[in-house]
């Protein structure tokens, strides 16, 4: 299997988005965390980490791949064969650190891509060490495990779930340009809807113009976002993650956007609802207390108070109101790949008290969701020294009405 690593006779075209320097500095985050957990070698499957960690692009999640993290050498990256192409053009290793394994494991009801990956890591010396793996995962399956854990049975896996996540909660300057430019296409996207929506368009016709300025960009180019548009209005917008029909808007209708741009993989989120008509008197209630509420919780965000802080200062005008949500108001943002663009490690809720850092990112995202309606207002932070956090989009805090 080494052998094969030797012959594969790529040469890395270094278009990773990043400099080498900030790939160094992720890999000693991470390296550090192995040693604390006592990690001899880390496979890391959830394509949001791999690009973090080597700069890997490409719509190939569907199938096993993952990079290997060394304590002493860099990353390897591991695939299928047609997709190692799309890792010499994407990552900064050297060819070297691609291998991949045959179509015939793809799909295959004889054999599977983790019998090939425990030999690679037998030849690799690690056939008996502590491996660690990301148990809680979308793209590492109970069979992946069962299979990694069968073919080395002299091997300790270890649970590494957000072991890589959660060295990605503070941002360098260079990832927090890139989530800037994909705000900027989050505030051309809320304009293109506030624009075009009218009683009667067909909601499809308008997602099709979402995504044309979601791709457009605004100055840069933009990329396909982890989550489609979530747009459901009136009775359907008491549901937070339906997506669209072919249905039209309607007179006397709340809808909410959610939605983001997105640049090079970093997305910044970013939430407006529409009424279309004149708003009954308790949407305006819910208006005026959720964006006092958010008023409150960017001032609590700021570095060295802790998550549960932001949720508890956006409580308490909820509750004036007479107002009770049951469920957390924000979640990191970053780098993602579909189906989320979470970085599922911090919460803001009442029960996290995770101490904020300068230069931490969050989707504040306090939805409403009643028994009929719905109403999103919701801004994507960066924990600042000071508050209160900046908000990275910058367009009205309030309910929109259009006739």
């Amino acid at each position: 299997m080494t052998e094969e690593i030797v012959q594969f006779g790529y040469a890395a075209e270094g278009r990773a988005p990043f400099s080498l320097a900030e790939y160094e500095r992720r890999l000693g985050l991470v390296r550090r965390a192995m040693d604390e957990k006592g990690i001899d070698i880390l496979f890391v499957e959830d394509p949001s980490n791999m690009a973090w960690l080597t700069g890997y692009d490409g719509w190939s999640f569907y199938v096993h791949q993952g990079v290997l993290v060394f304590h002493d050498a860099d990353p390897m990256w591991w695939g299928r064969q047609m997709d190692a192409n799309g890792a010499v053009r994407t990552v900064w290793m050297a060819g070297a650190h691609i291998t991949h394994y045959s179509d015939a494991f793809v799909q295959s009801t004889e054999r599977h891509p983790m019998q090939h990956l425990a030999g690679l890591l037998h030849d690799l010396g690690y056939g008996a060490r502590r491996i660690g793996v990301e148990m809680e995962n979308y793209y590492f399956s109970a069979k992946a495990y069962v299979t990694l854990r069968d073919a080395l049975p002299e091997a300790h896996l270890v649970d590494a779930t957000a072991l890589v996540n959660w060295q990605r909660t503070v941002k360098s300057d260079e990832e927090l340009d890139f989530m800037r430019r994909a705000a900027s296409i989050s505030e051309r996207m809320i304009d293109g809807v506030l624009e075009r929506i009218e009683p009667g368009l067909p909601k499809n016709e308008l997602v099709a113009d979402l995504y044309r300025d979601a791709l457009a960009g605004n100055g840069d180019w933009g990329d396909y976002p982890a989550i489609v548009p979530l747009l459901p209005s009136g009775k359907d917008a008491s549901a937070s993650h339906l997506t669209w029909d072919g249905r039209p808007f309607e007179s006397g209708e709340a809808t909410f956007f959610e939605i983001s741009g997105c640049y090079r993989r970093y997305h910044a989120p970013f939430c407006r609802t529409i009424f279309l008509g004149e708003p009954p008197d308790y949407m305006r209630t819910a208006e005026a207390a959720l964006i006092e509420g958010i008023e409150a919780g960017l001032w609590a965000a700021k570095a060295g108070n802790r998550a549960c802080d932001i949720a508890n200062a956006l409580a308490a005008p909820l509750e004036r109101a007479g107002i009770r949500r049951g469920a957390r108001c924000g979640y990191p943002v970053g780098l993602s790949y579909p189906p989320d663009w979470g970085e599922r490690t911090i919460s803001l809720r009442e029960e996290d008290d995770t101490v904020l850092e300068e230069g931490m990112t969050f989707h504040f995202m306090p939805g409403l969701w009643m028994e009929n309606w719905g109403l999103e207002i919701t801004e994507s932070i960066l924990i600042r020294e000071e508050g209160p956090a900046e908000t990275l989009c910058n367009r009205p805090r309030k309910l929109y009405v259009k006739s």
